[in-house]
């Protein structure tokens, strides 16, 4: 005649039900884990999305001050160059 035990443990992270039969001397041995890897592997997801969100807006700012600095430079030689026009137009008399 088979006989049959049943072991049952759970430390509140990870429940074992262990199942004994005899006859067919078979071990069964069922694991269900809590979850916290799961957990933990959402957490390092999102720090990973905000690291990324974080460095995508810096460069977008790094490259707005970069064209800033260029479209003023082109500013500032515009008016050099003006300015050397008017010099040499009162320098030339006219006439």
């Amino acid at each position: 005649m088979a006989t049959e035990r049943v072991t049952e443990r759970d430390d509140g992270v990870t429940a074992e039900r262990t199942v004994e039969r005899n006859g067919g001397d078979r071990v069964v041995v069922e694991r269900g884990g809590g979850g916290a890897g799961t957990i933990v592997a959402v957490i390092i997801g999102l720090v990973l999305v905000a690291i990324v969100a974080w460095f995508l807006m810096n460069m977008n700012q790094q490259n707005a001050i970069e064209t800033d600095a260029v479209t003023e430079a082109a500013g500032s030689v515009g008016e050099a160059a003006e300015n050397v026009g008017e010099a040499a137009q009162r320098a030339v008399p006219a006439g």
